[in-house]
Order: C-alpha cells, then structure tokens, then sequence
C-alpha cells in the first residue's frame, strides 16, 4: 500500500471512529440501548446500540468517490461507494474481478507493458473495489450499556489485489479506540505499532506461574482448563478487539479465545499485536491465514514472545511437545518399499539416540532382505519406478542387528508409533497396541492414506521436526462394541455381515432404547467420523468431520427404499438385533478381527472410554486431505505409492 492510500485510508477510519464515538455517547449506561433489534448478518443478535454505531461507519463510506467492500458486523459484506450500497459475497466478488482482470490481461499484454501508469490509474477509476474495510462497530457492547470500561471500535484494512481471495495475511492497517479510556491503538503493516502515538513495550514474562491471561476457553478439544490452573491470573472483560490488544502493550501476558473469534473481532488487533512484536496464531502454533468473511473464525492464541507461546501451546495440547526418546515401528510387510523405508528410518533413529522397537516380523524380513543377493537390483527397481521413494531410501544402511529391536507390538513402550504403509497397516497396528496413549504416525506407503499424516515425499525431514516436538496429537474418538461378555474396539467402523455370501440378514436398529428400524439388508455398518471416509462412504454414508461427536448408522443394500444412513449422537447406545432365526451373521472391527454371532443375540455400541491419537504437523488435515484422497484426482496421485 502507498503512501497516499495509507493517509487516505488513515483519514477514513479515523473519521469512522468520531462519528461513532459521537453518536453512541448517549447510548452508554442505557440498558434500553442494548435491546435486541435484530440478528445481525454474522448470526449473533444486534443491539439498538450496535445499530447505531454501525450506521455511521456506512454513512462515512457510502459517499466516497470510490467502491471499497465493507465486512460489519451487523450488516454483513457490502460493496459500498459512489453514493450506492449493494450486498455481495466477497468470495464471489473476488472471483469475478480476478477473472475479469485476467481477461484484461490477455486482450491487451501489450497496452499493459507500454502503459503501467495508465492502466493503474483507470483501475483504481472502475467499477471495483480496490480496498475493504472490516469493521467492529462496537465491540464489548454489554459493557457499554452497562458503563463498564472496556468497550470500542476494530477497524481493518487491505488492499484489493489480483488475487481470487483476501486473508487476515493481507490487512495492513488497523485501528482500534477504546471509547470508555480514549486509548487509540493503530498499526502499519511492517511499520510497526502504537498507542496513542507512542511504541509499546511487551510483556517478557516467560514463566507460567507468573502470568496474567485473557481470553475464552470453552472448547473440549484443548485443555485450556489445564492452562488456567497453571497461571497466576486469568481475565475475562468481555471485548475480544480489546482484551487481544493488551498482549502489544503489556496489560496481558496472552490472550486465548478458544471459542473461535471472528474474523471481524481481530483482523485489527491481530495486526497490532504482531507489529507489536508479540506472535499470533491459532491453537497448534499455526500463523493465522484465514479468508476474510462474515461468517469465518479460528481459534485465536497471543502471546507476548515466543518462549511464553510455545509453552502455552505445549499446554492447552496435553504436553503433546514432549522429546521423543521412544520410537516403535510397524510396516507392512508385502513390498520391499515399506520393509527397506523401514530401514532407513531404524538408521535414522539410531544415529538420534532414539531407542527403536519393531514387530518380530519386520524384523525378520529386514534380516532376509540384508542377505539377499538381488538386493542392489530390488534398490534399482524402487528407483525407476517411485523416486520420492529412491530419494527417502538415498544412503542406506542395512548393516544393523534387527533381531534385537524386536518384540511383541502388544508390548511396546514408546512415545510414538511409526507405521509405514496405507489404513489397514495403521488399523492392524492401533489394534494390538495396549496402551491406547501412544500416538500414532502413519506413513503412507499405501494406496490411499487417508489416516496416515505424512507422504512419503520428504518423510524424513518431517520427522527430525517431529522428534524436536514440533507437532501436535489428534484425538479421535472408538467404538466400544459389547457381544455377550466380550467387548471389543474399532477405530473406523464395525461391520455386520451375513454368514454365507448372497444372503441378507433381518436387522432391527435400536437408539437409546427406540427401536429406529426393522429391515432386511445384505448387512449393516457402524461407523464413527474417522470411518466416514471408509466403507461408510463406499456404502452411501455420510463424510462426518473427525471432530464431531457422533457415531453413523449405514444399511448395506438394504431392501427398503426409506431406509436411509442415519447420524446419531456419540452418547448415545445403538443396539442391533438378529430377527430371523436361524440365520447367523459377523460381526467385522476394521477389517482386522471378526467375531460370529448367532440369531439369539445382541451387539451393543456406545463410545469407547479410551481415544486414539494422531500426531499431526498441520491443523489443515481433515478437509485437505478429503480432497486430495477422496476425488478421481487425488487417487490417480497415488498411483506410485506402493
């Protein structure tokens, strides 16, 4: 952003907050003005106050000589200018201009190379916006009515550039006044932040137990309460835009919302902190890059240097960041991919000082493979046919003793699973594990992957982050299945199959005593969210995010045109029945064990008290890799994934 645009843009915001400043004075420590008027565009109620406070912000942009898109609470995403309003989506909007652009772009390069000057001015006269405002009109408004002294305004500012989005990584100015005190914080983007004209000096406090946190923890995936319980004080007052801008000037050591803030809350007061010199970042110590949208949030963790940062990541994770000193190791056992990346791995390991536990059967074949007198032909032949996989294996060395790392996986004691190959040799693994708290690591070496967390391509760089700590644990929530007096455990689904091929099986389907279904079907999937993208989607299931908390109910071809896969709560207890008698059936658990059950008997279902756990490098998992593994495009990929 130039300099002009940077005044120019100052000069607008600044006005901005006058005329709210001036307007709401009369609405402050009025409970009438906090009546409910509305649901505001973002789905949370409008205030009478909020109403005002907002009308003004569109009264100061809509007679600009120039469109600019605004972002508001109350009223949603506007284009706005030249005396118009029009509602639009951003998304959308930024689309079309992009392609728009780009069209320019091919009819007339060579007026474009001749004309710089020229075409940047008739840009900034067309039709499109070239900067969007995302504005708080007023946040912390409970406070306001109520004359508490923490309340004000947020206001963000990017510049439209040829791009089909805008992110939080794209505002470079923001402004924020606190009405209540009249502190004004603003910040320019690699110029730096103040408060009320002056730098601000952080906090460097780096020890729990003597630091002052704001913020909102409610959210069961993290152990925000865990944090809490170490600190010397936590405070809620009430005004995220605020409470994140005392991380830049000192008055808080952190702030957390682990609630989700919107992205209207603190484009601002992000860009403040970070100027600042403090770090911003969502809950896994991620950078935030989130899309700029009425309806966009994330999790929100400042911290006033990186020390205090990562100790509170480490924290609200369940001290996942602890050094690796453990390592256990499974493999698939049918390629000779998966037996020598296994290898390579074991030697990495080694010269770490990691201590390595691998199953008898790896073991076994890596002593074979050692010894085997077509082994430079077997390496030659991995190259020519999958070269991420030539380049991880680069520099082996087999001359190690593997007989003595191996044991039983029933017995292994280690910080962290390994397992090379695709679901099935991750399923087979989990599945023998007696200490369900070691996490595990998956990496593909198979056709799909949907649950491993690393490609083969640059494993091992990825790794030597992960051994430092630098990653984070995934829960993810099992089936606990009880047949008689045995109970057993699935990670993905329980399947319940007819005994012979080509016969089907009368079902009755029950859900906390209400019985839901009878039917007769070629069998019947249980599946939990990790499973959706299994055979339960095969079957016509539902793709669930691992999040949430349910469990999915799926007929296999059933005989009934209502019956339909069902999503029922992870609290509740399914229980399915045999009606026919003399009719057997199976009971599968991800594909690793069966169990057979006869037409007298009962399987019950409920949520096992014992979680799985991932070790992830990024919280852009889930929907990624639905993309990547889950379409036409993404299976082709991983054709040379043996």
């Amino acid at each position: 952003m130039n300099p002009e645009d940077i005044d120019l843009y100052r000069n607008i915001s600044l006005k901005i907050i006058e005329r709210v400043g001036e307007k709401i004075k009369e609405h402050v420590g009025n409970p009438e003005s906090g009546q409910t008027v509305k649901m505001g565009a973002d789905g949370t109620p409008t205030a009478y106050i909020d109403l005002i406070a907002e009308n003004e912000v569109i009264d100061e942009l809509i007679d600009k000589d120039f469109y600019s898109f605004l972002i508001s609470e109350e009223i949603g995403e506007l284009k706005i200018g030249k005396g118009s309003i029009e509602y639009i989506n951003v998304f959308e909007e930024l689309k079309r201009i992009y392609k728009e652009n780009n069209n320019k772009d091919n009819n007339r390069s060579n007026i474009e190379n001749n004309n710089k000057n020229n075409l940047k001015n008739q840009s900034k006269s067309s039709d499109n916006p070239r900067v969007i405002f995302l504005v708080d009109p007023l946040d912390g408004t409970n406070n306001a009515v109520k004359n508490i002294s923490d309340y004000g305004i947020s206001i963000a500012v990017g510049e439209i550039k040829n791009s089909e989005k805008i992110t939080l990584e794209d505002i470079e100015l923001g402004f924020i006044k606190n009405y209540a005190n009249g502190q004004f914080y603003q910040a320019i983007k690699g110029k730096g932040a103040w408060l009320n004209g002056k730098t601000m000096t952080l906090s460097n406090e780096t020890d729990l137990k003597n630091t002052s946190i704001g913020g909102f923890l409610n959210n069961r995936r993290y152990d925000s309460y865990n944090l809490v319980r170490k600190i010397r004080r936590f405070r809620i007052l009430g005004s995220v835009v605020l409470e994140l801008a005392y991380v830049a000037n000192g008055k808080y050591d952190a702030f957390l919302d682990m609630r989700g803030s919107r992205i209207i809350d603190i484009a601002a007061s992000k860009l403040i902190v970070e100027e600042s010199g403090a770090i911003v970042s969502d809950a896994n110590g991620n950078p935030l890059k989130n899309n700029l949208s009425i309806h966009e949030k994330t999790i929100v963790v400042a911290s006033s240097n990186e020390e205090l940062h990562k100790k509170i990541i480490k924290t609200i994770n369940y001290n996942k960041s602890n050094d690796i000193k453990k390592v256990g190791i499974l493999s698939r056992l049918d390629k000779y991919e998966a037996i020598l990346f296994g290898a390579k791995l074991i030697q990495i390991l080694e010269e770490k000082g990691i201590d390595v536990s691998i199953e008898h059967s790896l073991g076994e074949k890596l002593e074979d493979i050692k010894n085997n007198r077509n082994l430079k032909e077997i390496i030659d032949n991995i190259s020519k046919s999958n070269e991420n996989i030539a380049n991880e294996l680069d520099g082996i060395n087999l001359n190690f003793d593997y007989n003595k790392y191996a044991e039983d996986i029933s017995e292994f004691d280690t910080d962290i699973l390994i397992t090379l190959g695709g679901d099935g040799t991750l399923l087979r693994g989990q599945s023998k594990l007696n200490n369900n708290e070691i996490p595990i690591l998956g990496i593909n070496l198979g056709t799909v992957g949907f649950l491993t967390g690393l490609d083969v391509k640059d494993a091992f760089k990825s790794i030597e982050s992960i051994l430092k700590g630098e990653y984070y644990k995934e829960k993810r929530s099992q089936l606990k299945v009880s047949h008689g007096k045995k109970v057993f455990t699935a990670l993905n689904e329980v399947v319940l199959m007819t005994e012979k091929p080509a016969k089907m099986l009368n079902l009755q389907v029950s859900v906390d005593g209400e019985i839901v279904e009878e039917f007769r079907a070629d069998g019947l999937i249980i599946s939990t969210p990790s499973g959706s993208t299994a055979y339960s989607m095969s079957a016509g299931g539902p793709i669930v995010d691992s999040k949430v908390g349910a469990f999915i109910i799926i007929p296999i071809c059933p005989y009934k045109l209502a019956v339909r896969p069902l999503v029922v709560s992870d609290k509740s207890k399914i229980v399915v029945k045999l009606l026919k008698k003399g009719k057997k059936a199976v009971l599968v658990m991800d594909g690793q064990f069966s169990e057979e059950i006869d037409d007298t008997d009962e399987v019950q279902f409920v949520k096992s008290e014992n979680d799985v756990y991932f070790i992830r490098t990024s919280d852009r998992y889930f929907y990624k890799k639905v993309k990547e593994k889950l379409t036409d495009t993404g299976l082709d990929s991983d054709k040379n994934c043996l």
